[in-house]
């Protein structure tokens, strides 16, 4: 058996160029519906030269989530809060392939000394037109223990409570609905 999952700790650091007015966040989920926010926060204008004008939002915001086996790609969704109304408004979306996430270099998962991994991806509103680029930093957490260690441990602590006297039941998942089986 295998693991059902693995955490990752994502680290939203800032976002560049991103055109919006109000306090902004991000929401981050990997084909779930459990997605890790992180707080908001204010665009700053900064001049790099007399003719160019950038602007940043900035996070740092370490986020850990949670990744199904099923998942082929994690969301980072930059949102604000529409002061006429109590909705969000998405301003920006970046749809990026577990895989280039963790494989991040051409030898795998390869980062800093941490084992942060920097990566750097283009944003697009609903409309498909660009709206700035957002920076994160990725770092794999320690494996979950094998399913087969925790069944384990649950039998023996049935074991443990059923020598106290408790009473405890222990259900095992079925997939009763399978497509191919034809009774």
């Amino acid at each position: 058996m295998g693991v059902s999952s693995q955490t990752l700790e994502i680290t939203v650091i800032s976002g560049e160029n991103v055109h919006v007015k109000e306090e902004s966040y991000v929401v981050v989920r990997a084909e779930s519906l459990k997605s890790c926010t992180t707080k908001a926060a204010k665009n700053t204008d900064i001049i790099i030269n007399n003719n160019h004008c950038s602007s940043l939002i900035s996070w740092n915001e370490k986020l850990l989530l949670e990744i199904p086996m099923h998942a082929r790609s994690i969301t980072f969704e930059v949102q604000c809060k529409n002061s006429r109304a109590s909705s969000a408004r998405p301003v920006g979306v970046a749809r990026i392939a577990i895989s280039d996430i963790l494989l991040g270099g051409s030898n795998g998962f390869d980062g800093d000394s941490n084992g942060h991994n920097v990566l750097s991806y283009r944003l697009r509103d609903w409309d498909g037109r660009r709206n700035g680029v957002i920076h994160f930093s990725v770092r794999r957490m320690t494996a979950a223990p094998p399913v087969e260690n925790t069944v384990k441990e649950l039998v023996e602590d049935q074991k443990k409570t059923k020598e106290s006297g408790e009473e405890v039941v222990l259900g095992v998942p079925v997939w009763w609905n399978y497509p191919n089986i034809i009774i």
